[in-house]
């Protein structure tokens, strides 16, 4: 029996899903009067408190899940670059009910999918931070909590924890890092990638929750997201260094600190794909950063140089985050589950070698081009 069965819509859920709806645009368009022109899709108010998430959204055309495609699911290498907008919704959802967090939480499965369109029409289309990288990032999430046995190890409300800041990690992000002036203005000053509890508290109750406990769980979200920040990479990558060897699956802090491991290993893992997956990612990321780079050019701005398109190559982007990033912190996770070894952290290894030998070929070939202009050089002369 597929999620679908067990969703069990009828006429009348539907119906009230549109009524909620029309209520909730009516209750936006309210609200929206007087705001200023905004590229963003939140209002912000002169004091940066208030964020309204935007919740009028359009429905999408129900994609049933193949066998094939569930035991995909499962793998970190699921190829997530061919699929569209309604067959991604489609697996997140299926991702919570097979999870059991849909049973656990006694969430209506209609307001699921009405918040699952709520955050994809709130990423913006920007080269990297988009709806698919939220995708990737929560399937990787799904694939290493049955990679890792989690569900053994941890509670139903921590794996909802782990999948739901997954889904949320880049809500509304502008693109830009936070050494961008606006972002560190804005999104730093009133965290907009959290604005995933705002939308569940919008849209009238996401599960049923205690409010107590519904607090807590919005906090953990959000910790999990503020996690995803590499400004703090060394900082909780130590920190769980000095846990890995005599880990506690009963102690809170260790767990916390796994939690927040696990999220920057599926934020940044592009890598653990083959090549010809990973690598148009790549393009992406830096599209991103001369984006970026432009902009503070043509303001003034100093510009960081691993984001400058003159100096930045595919290897050179990529061989130090692979070495002295991705590679030790997957390596400290696999001490806790070696499992991890073969299927995450080797793919690893072989895409550090593989640009460590574009990275010669490009050496060669600039000092080959260099010696060529010296002799035209004499010529000349």
């Amino acid at each position: 029996m597929t999620f679908y069965a067990v969703e069990g819509l009828k006429v009348v859920e539907i119906e009230k899903c549109k009524n909620d709806l029309k209520k909730l645009r009516d209750e936006m368009m309210s609200r929206a009067e007087g705001r200023v022109n905004c590229p963003c899709k939140y209002n912000f108010s002169d004091d940066g408190k208030k964020l309204t998430p935007r919740c009028d959204v359009p429905s999408y055309p129900k994609y049933t899940l193949s066998q094939e495609t569930i035991e995909a699911l499962k793998k970190p290498t699921f190829d997530v670059c061919h699929w569209e907008h309604n067959e991604m919704l489609s697996c997140l959802e299926y991702m919570y009910h097979d999870l059991g967090l849909v049973k656990e939480f006694n969430m209506n499965p209609i307001t699921l999918k009405r918040w699952l369109l709520g955050i994809q029409e709130n990423y913006r289309s920007n080269p990297f931070h988009n709806f698919r990288h939220c995708f990737c990032v929560s399937q990787m999430m799904y694939g290493m909590i049955h990679l890792c046995n989690l569900q053994e190890k941890l509670t139903l409300t921590d794996l909802g924890i782990l999948m739901t800041a997954a889904v949320c990690h880049d809500l509304d992000h502008s693109g830009y890092n936070n050494t961008y002036p606006y972002v560190c203005a804005v999104y730093l000053k009133s965290p907009l990638h959290c604005g995933l509890p705002d939308t569940l508290t919008e849209c009238n109750k996401f599960a049923n929750v205690e409010p107590e406990a519904f607090k807590q769980i919005r906090q953990a979200i959000i910790t999990l997201i503020l996690a995803t920040d590499m400004a703090r990479h060394g900082e909780i990558l130590d920190s769980f260094k000095h846990k890995v060897d005599n880990f506690d699956f009963t102690n809170e802090e260790h767990v916390t600190c796994l939690k927040m491991v696990l999220i920057k290993c599926c934020d940044i893992s592009n890598e653990v794909w083959p090549t010809e997956v990973a690598e148009p990612w790549v393009d992406c990321l830096l599209e991103k950063y001369f984006m970026q780079s432009d902009k503070e050019e043509s303001e003034g701005l100093p510009v960081a140089p691993f984001m400058d398109r003159d100096k930045v190559t595919k290897p050179t982007a990529q061989i130090g985050f692979i070495k002295f990033v991705l590679i030790p912190m997957f390596e400290t996770v696999m001490k806790l589950f070696p499992q991890i070894e073969e299927i995450m952290v080797q793919p690893l290894r072989d895409s550090r070698d593989h640009y460590e030998e574009l990275k010669q070929i490009d050496d060669a070939m600039t000092e080959k081009k260099k010696t060529e202009n010296i002799s035209l050089g004499g010529k000349k002369k």
